[in-house]
């Protein structure tokens, strides 16, 4: 059987339908989920900050363990998936044929569906984590957990990883590798300079990743206690958000960060972002993914400081592959594991919600099985 937590809308409590697991259909799977994270978009619709169709099966950080296919499916890097392999999925499916597919963005594909974010009917096998089970469609990406990665850290591969990944590649103008850019030493010997504004999930994996790749990496936020977190995830220099212009230039004989990451949604965070950039650097904003209001810009500014900008929402399937590759090299040297603050069981997939919107901590986390899949995890 299958149980599934299913939201109907905000202020309305999770209802708990049951169904008898469905044989996938052709090209699909059958995943057992062993946990999932909730990610901050959850908490935005849960709470009425952002809309979806209901009633809907949230979760699109789930990690589990397939338990049918029917036909072939193959991973990311083109090996089979079997029955009994511990797996990790993209949050969007593209159609892989139509304009933005073939463009290299199948998150945002012309007939695009999204775990965590589609409508559920009683009876159907989920297609969200929030459940014992999550039915995988046809053209799902699909990559291998290594036995030695913890559920916890493993599960928000699917979305935070991923798209830390898809912000570096950004930043590459576009090719395909697994970590952030190379830095370069400038005339007076430093290393690139990396400023990660918002230090949530994606803000603390953006700080690892720079610093597990040589960069200086100088973390902003308007917590101490973030702050505190993130020098523990390669933050060299810290700084609140009225420094971190300065700071910059402290770090840089005056010149700014070269490449400069927005992960907290805010739009100050936004504009301040564009501030703390050198002439020539490379801004990315990520994390506005639902309306936070406007951003003054001045476009004269921006053509005389020769700025990128880019806007980065989701991944695609090669990040999911750098994210757990990452996950799986540098987990061990950054605590990963104990931002997952608590983990509940299905059951009291309310109470996770309200201790998540009451608590803000960087992830709780929701076991459906109530069992562990791997090793020992937080």
């Amino acid at each position: 059987m299958i149980r599934a937590a299913v939201f109907d809308g905000p202020g309305k409590p999770f209802r708990f339908g049951c169904s008898a697991a469905p044989r996938p259909g052709p090209g699909e799977a059958l995943v057992r989920v062993a946990l999932c994270t909730v990610c901050g978009s959850d908490l935005h619709t849960f709470a009425g900050r952002r809309t979806q169709p209901t009633p809907s099966v949230l979760g699109h950080e789930p990690v589990g363990v397939v338990e049918e296919v029917n036909g072939e499916l193959r991973d990311v890097a083109g090996e089979p998936v079997r029955v009994g392999d511990r797996v990790v999925w993209a949050v969007a499916v593209g159609c892989g044929r139509c304009f933005f597919c073939t463009r290299g963005l199948p998150q945002k594909c012309e007939s695009l569906r999204k775990y965590g974010h589609e409508p559920h009917a009683d009876g159907d096998a989920p297609l969200g984590g929030l459940a014992t089970h999550c039915r995988l469609l046809p053209g799902t990406a699909v990559v291998k957990v290594p036995p030695q990665l913890p559920d916890a850290v493993a599960a928000p591969a699917g979305c935070a990883t991923a798209t830390v990944m898809a912000a570096f590649r950004a930043v590459r103008a576009g090719s395909v590798s697994d970590g952030p850019p190379r830095p370069v030493a400038d005339a007076s010997g430093s290393d690139g300079t990396v400023a990660v504004v918002g230090l949530g999930m994606l803000g603390l994996t953006a700080c690892a990743a720079a610093a597990s790749d040589g960069y200086t990496v100088l973390a902003c936020d308007v917590s101490d206690a973030r702050l505190s977190q993130a020098s523990r995830f390669g933050a060299a220099h810290l700084a609140k958000p009225a420094d971190l212009v300065d700071a910059a230039k402290a770090l840089t004989a005056g010149r700014g960060a070269d490449v400069v990451l927005e992960l907290s949604g805010s739009a100050d965070a936004a504009a301040l972002s564009l501030a703390a950039a050198r002439v020539g650097g490379t801004v990315v904003w990520v994390g506005a993914v639902s309306p936070v209001g406007t951003v003054p810009v001045e476009p004269e500014a921006v053509v005389r400081r020769c700025l990128t900008l880019v806007g980065v929402h989701n991944y695609a399937p090669p990040d999911l592959a750098a994210a757990v590759h990452f996950l799986g090299a540098h987990h061990a040297c950054y605590p990963f594991a104990g931002l997952v603050a608590d983990t509940f069981p299905l059951d009291a997939v309310d109470a996770a919600f309200r201790f998540a919107e009451a608590e803000r901590p960087v992830r709780v986390a929701v076991r459906p099985g109530g069992g562990n899949s791997g090793p020992d995890r937080a």
